[in-house]
């Protein structure tokens, strides 16, 4: 049962389950009159082969509202891309593939990076990057909305509720982000979150002190969710990670710009259940290893832009302070999840602390290596401002991808 809750720093927007779907789609069908709305859909090319993205492909047909549906494919190679269009096909929503393994972006790539924008490692952040210039060319959207394509319970309501608040005109939201509790088949999920995110933020205001950046940050209530909707007017100056950390730098950087009442999360659903990463205990550069080290550098480097500064005896004792912090909250959702008969592996719970707590003196070793490291993409406006006509390039390098291979 959804509560009222408010914590006064960003609106929480609850579904108390009284409207429905078809009067939600409705309103949406009538702004999008005048407020034109697209979605990115990062993938790859393994999830065209899994049992989420055919439904999500049959929920979002059935989204008269959208505009468009912009689709970065990454992983793949020229076969692949091919059955990656006739995967789509099915689609009956205008959309356009940008297939970024392809020879025409893998051209356009290069030339950022000879001139050094291009974003600095591949993943999602990469694929999300040039899904928003997509956007950005295109010229068309008044909103964009972004969700994963691992979602096993994912249902049209979801990406309903998503757009809502930044598209009706009697709102004043410019960001919205998702959120839903990450408990399915029986268990809790959602394990950086709770055991990492979580206690972090708490260690670090304790070491560093309680600041405008961390009560942000504290508010949202599932912060590594991977939906999100924007006006459109906002992705021309989006910094957002190129690692695993893209989730907490785009929070990161919608605090850095935009009044917080600006800013509202919604309850996109009682359910949620998507692929999960392995722990990955013996390699740093996998899993939830590999994601917790990201997340440390991302929030870690946003502080220092804040003008605080992080020497290695301040590791140590935010790594004390969050291994407490987080022991804690294992006994606490142990509690919970017995509460609601739900299974806990408790020793599995502080053997992933352990590791978490090992990667912030891993995160703060890269840190002191690397101190003037941007990890952050260059916005879309500094692109243009270097190549006036790279947007329209890139556009019509998509487009004829488009126009070759969606007709094989």
């Amino acid at each position: 049962m959804n509560d009222f809750s408010q914590n006064g720093i960003v609106a929480n927007l609850h579904d108390f389950s009284f409207k429905r779907t078809k009067h939600i789609e409705d309103e949406l069908l009538n702004f999008s009159k005048y407020n034109k709305m697209e979605l990115i859909l990062p993938c790859l090319y393994s999830e065209l082969e899994g049992s989420a993205l055919p439904k999500i492909v049959d929920e979002i047909s059935k989204a008269k509202y959208l505009n468009h549906v912009i689709i970065g494919l990454d992983r793949a190679d020229k076969k692949q891309a091919m059955e990656a269009w006739n995967f789509f096909k099915k689609l009956e929503i205008p959309h356009t593939i940008l297939w970024n393994d392809g020879p025409g972006l893998k051209k356009l790539d290069k030339e950022l990076e000879v001139n050094s924008l291009a974003p600095s490692e591949p993943g999602k952040g990469r694929n999300v990057w040039y899904c928003i210039g997509m956007a950005l060319a295109r010229g068309r959207a008044k909103a964009v909305a972004l969700h994963d394509c691992d979602v096993l319970t994912y249902e049209k309501r979801m990406l309903a509720k998503l757009f809502y608040p930044v598209v009706n005109p009697s709102f004043n939201y410019e960001f919205c982000k998702g959120y839903y509790p990450r408990v399915a088949k029986g268990k809790m999920n959602g394990r950086v979150s709770r055991l990492l995110v979580y206690p972090f933020l708490l260690a670090m205001e304790k070491v560093v002190g309680r600041n405008d950046y961390l009560d942000f940050m504290k508010s949202f209530k599932y912060p590594l969710a991977g939906e999100f909707s924007f006006k459109s007017n906002l992705l021309s100056e989006l910094r957002i990670s190129s690692d695993w950390g893209i989730e907490i730098a785009v929070l990161s950087e919608i605090q850095r710009n935009y009044s917080s009442n600006r800013v509202c999360q919604v309850d996109l659903a009682d359910k949620y259940d998507h692929k999960h990463q392995e722990p990955s205990f013996e390699n740093v550069d996998t899993g939830l290893s590999r994601m917790s080290i990201d997340i440390i550098k991302t929030i870690v480097r946003k502080l220092a832009t804040h003008g605080y500064s992080f020497s290695e005896e301040t590791f140590r004792t935010i790594k004390a302070t969050y291994y407490r912090s987080a022991i804690d909250m294992v006994d606490i959702y142990k509690s919970d999840a017995q509460m609601n008969g739900l299974y806990y592996d408790y020793h599995l719970e502080e053997k992933t602390v352990e590791m978490f707590a090992s990667n912030i003196m891993k995160a703060g070793e890269i840190f002191f290596e690397n101190p003037m490291d941007t990890p952050f993409s260059p916005t879309w406006s500094r692109v243009n401002s270097a190549i006036p006509d790279f947007l329209l390039r890139f556009r019509n390098t998509v487009e004829e991808d488009n126009r070759k291979y969606a007709k094989k």
